[in-house]
């Protein structure tokens, strides 16, 4: 019995600090079955998200899934945590418990006990190991919780890095294509500015924010549950947003350079196929944002602003083409991280973010 519980105290041990070096260390997606981190992010997010639907209110249902993020970060060190305390106690009640207590004869509660405080370097001495086997487990559990300390150390900055620099640019979005996003709105600020030149280096910006989206949440999913700090924006919304406009220019506007749309629209398709996967998120194939009425009353919007997208059967059928290669991605994703896709186009005008925040009138003396 001892024999198998040790076993299973260095099975768990190896599983905790094996699921933190993946999701801390290793700078890549792992395609294994079993992740601890994973079962414990799709677990948790999966309650968070079903309370957050029984809220009412988007501004309150909004608040309530900003705060699962940050508490599911320090829930996930918290498991690690337990989960090491709880190994090395196994491990020391397979050794026979060779331990000092004040009463006597120790159990697992102070194997546990002993585990606890050996792991957060607490020291207090009223229980301590009596054999040889026993101090070696402990020197090896205090190095162990050290180990984890520098790991959570180095962890949170990375994480809080990513997130920011995420956000710098999702939030300059908001001039451009409003909020929530809108591809086709782009088109048409630039088209009743007359700035149409500036759509170019545009997409390359946009070209570089998807592939850093992509290589980041990769690297530290736990990044994509963070929201952003302004209401209706997402990163979601906005590489759904990139995706539409990337795929406008590809299909064809008079006098606009198709390449570079092509190659934004790459990366940032990669990033929605390859982030769904990570996610273990099944697409949904029968996603449509995009009727054949709405397709209609865009073209004839960007129409308006001096711009002529390209009208036939051979557009048609590439824009289907292309729409059907990434909207089931963005759609799963839009839906799992209740963060919802923006539309194609805006029937009406809305007011951005930066237009509707508190202002001051102007005074004089």
């Amino acid at each position: 019995m001892r024999a198998i519980s040790a076993v299973a105290g260095l099975a768990i041990i190896a599983t905790v600090l094996w699921d933190a070096f993946e999701t801390v260390v290793l700078p890549r997606s792992v395609s294994r079955g079993f992740r601890l981190g994973r079962t414990y992010f799709r677990s948790t997010w999966r309650e968070w998200r079903a309370i957050a639907r029984r809220i009412n209110g988007d501004g309150r249902r909004e608040r309530f899934l900003a705060i699962y993020g940050p508490i599911s970060l320090i829930g996930l060190l918290a498991v690690w945590a337990f989960g090491l305390i709880f190994g090395f106690a196994v491990l020391q009640w397979a050794a026979g418990s060779r331990l000092a207590t004040p009463s006597g004869a120790a159990t697992f509660g102070d194997d546990l006990y002993m585990s606890g405080t050996t792991f957060f370097t607490i020291g207090l001495g009223d229980v301590h190991p009596i054999a040889r086997l026993a101090r070696f487990l402990t020197v090896a559990e205090g190095g162990t919780g050290f180990g984890l300390l520098a790991i959570v150390i180095s962890y949170f900055p990375v994480v809080y890095q990513s997130f920011s620099r995420r956000e710098v640019r999702l939030t300059m979005l908001d001039a451009w294509a409003g909020s929530p996003p809108c591809g086709a709105d782009v088109l048409r600020r630039l088209g009743e500015a007359g700035e149409l030149h500036l759509l170019e280096p545009f997409l390359r910006d946009w070209e570089y924010w998807c592939s850093e989206l992509l290589e980041s949440h990769i690297s530290y999913p736990v990044v994509a549950y963070f929201r952003s700090q302004h209401t209706r924006q997402s990163w979601v919304s906005a590489l759904a947003a990139i995706l539409d406009l990337s795929t406008l220019v590809s299909v064809g506007i008079d006098g606009l350079p198709a390449w570079q749309a092509h190659a934004t629209f790459a990366i940032a398709r990669h990033a929605a196929v390859d982030l769904t996967q990570v996610f273990r998120i099944p697409p949904d194939y029968e996603a449509d944002r995009l009727t054949r009425g709405d397709l209609d009353a865009l073209r004839a919007q960007l129409e308006r602003v001096g711009l002529r997208p390209a009208r036939s059967p051979e557009a048609d059928a590439k824009l289907e083409e292309l729409r059907r290669s990434y909207e089931p991605f963005v759609a799963a994703l839009a839906a799992s991280l209740l963060m919802p896709a923006p539309p194609w186009r805006r029937a009406q005008p809305t007011r951005d973010n930066w237009q509707s925040s508190p202002r001051r009138e102007a005074t004089h003396l």
